[in-house]
């Protein structure tokens, strides 16, 4: 899980048996139930990827809680919705499989849950026909998955789900900008 940078960051800091103790203790390769739970609970998370030449890029992911799923102990999915179709992150895995997602959880429960591992970009998976507003889904692999200590976590609450966020039976709104006159005339049609 250390490459020599980190050993020689902890070694400076004399945190290398820290370290080696919470990936004893705390680090799996497989969801808990309650990465599960927890998982099942957000409205999103942050994901990090990279090129194929590792230039990174980190991107924020939100929808309705629940939207990322944790579907067996190896397996985590997440749909891509409608955006401004840029597909920096989904771009990225197709050329480097590699991912970082971050989970956090604000407020009086906080909480943070790390996943490492190796992402596939998917299309007509049936799985799609359950999540409104997919238009690919992601698969993850977890390599490594462990929780983080919350004493950083600001505490704050959501105040509101965001109107964009894909649901059942309602029609999807269009973001302002996609009618600004820069955008307007290339901006494609959404897809069903």
């Amino acid at each position: 899980m250390f490459h020599e940078g980190n050993r020689a960051l902890q070694d400076e800091f004399d945190s290398r048996a820290l370290a080696d103790r919470l990936v004893e203790k705390l680090r799996r390769d497989r969801f808990t139930e309650a990465d599960a739970g927890f998982i099942a609970q957000q409205s999103f998370f942050f994901l990090a990827t990279a090129d194929a030449e590792g230039r990174p890029d980190c991107s924020f992911k939100g929808g309705p809680p629940g939207f990322a799923q944790v579907v067996a102990p190896d397996l985590l999915i997440f749909p891509d919705y409608d955006g401004n179709g840029m597909f920096k992150s989904l771009g990225n895995i197709l050329a480097n499989p590699h991912v970082g997602l971050l989970f956090i959880a604000m407020g009086e429960r906080a909480g943070r849950l790390r996943v490492n591992g190796r992402a596939e970009v998917v299309r007509d998976d049936p799985a799609m026909a359950g999540i409104p507003g997919a238009q690919l889904l992601v698969k993850v692999t977890p390599i490594d998955i462990f929780p983080n200590c919350p004493r950083y976590i600001p505490r704050m609450a959501i105040e509101a789900a965001s109107e964009y966020a894909p649901a059942p039976g309602v029609e999807p709104v269009e973001p302002k900008w996609k009618a600004y006159p820069d955008f307007a005339d290339v901006v494609p049609p959404r897809r069903a």
